[in-house]
């Protein structure tokens, strides 16, 4: 069973400001509860090609993973797919302009668990999307704020 989860949210903040934030790796720790390091594995700035390793607890697991840069236009989408990692997973972050300053931003998780993962792909997509509401009020809280 496949995991795709997308979720959505309207920013009060210039598109450019929340593409900026959310897609540069060093912020994610901050708005991503799951999220607890970064590390560089090409150089930065963030490009095509780039690679990002994290490492995220998540359903109570350690999980350490390699996303590697796909597609990244800024101000519009950045694709990431992991290299390493306990299964295959695609995020995507989109953004677009939702009038009056506010900004919608989405965020997409799709993947294939393999193994014991694929038996709670259910109960992972749902937890999946609860974990991406949070980031995205987190988000959203951050930059509305002015942080």
């Amino acid at each position: 069973m496949n995991v795709d989860v997308l979720t959505s949210i309207d920013i009060q903040c210039p598109l450019e400001a929340v593409a900026a934030y959310a897609a540069d790796p060093n912020n994610a720790p901050v708005w991503y509860e799951n999220i607890k390091t970064v590390e560089w594995i090409t150089n930065p700035p963030l490009q095509i090609g780039s690679q990002v390793a994290f490492v995220a607890h998540f359903l109570g697991k350690r999980m350490a993973y390699t996303y590697q840069i796909e597609d990244w236009i800024p101000g519009e989408r950045l694709v990431m797919k992991t290299t390493e990692g306990p299964f295959p997973m695609e995020t995507t972050y989109m953004w677009s302009d939702a009038g009056n300053g506010h900004t919608r931003m989405s965020l997409r998780n799709q993947g294939q668990p393999k193994g014991f993962s694929a038996w709670i792909a259910p109960m992972m997509s749902w937890a999946m999307g609860r974990a991406n509401r949070k980031d995205l009020l987190a988000i959203k809280r951050i930059l509305e704020a002015g942080e």
